[in-house]
């Protein structure tokens, strides 16, 4: 479900709406946490098209989890991280710690 409630939750604050707003005022406040939702949602996606835009190219298929610093460097430079072994050097080459950064 949305921001991952059940059924069980959304019927208790059903039930705490009713106690403390009372009926008469419950559906103008519902409307109104609606509408507070919408933008927020509104107001990420185009924070997050324009952070893509800016960015330019190689980041059309950037997400809000991406942002973190270490999946950022971890996507960024994968193939410095990836542990498999390709053919012996004759110099160990360096490998970078993620939990360095």
């Amino acid at each position: 479900m949305f921001f991952d409630i059940g059924a069980g939750e959304i019927l208790g604050l059903a039930i705490l709406g009713m106690i403390l707003l009372g009926p008469e005022r419950l559906p103008k406040a519902a409307s109104e946490a609606a509408k507070w939702v919408k933008k927020i949602r509104d107001l990420s996606q185009t924070a997050t098209a324009e952070l893509r835009e800016n960015l330019g190219p190689g980041f059309e298929n950037l997400q809000p989890a991406d942002l973190r610093p270490k999946a950022f460097v971890k996507k960024q430079l994968g193939e410095l991280l990836d542990d498999t072994p390709v053919a012996k050097p004759a110099r160990p080459t360096a490998k970078i710690d993620p939990d360095l950064i």
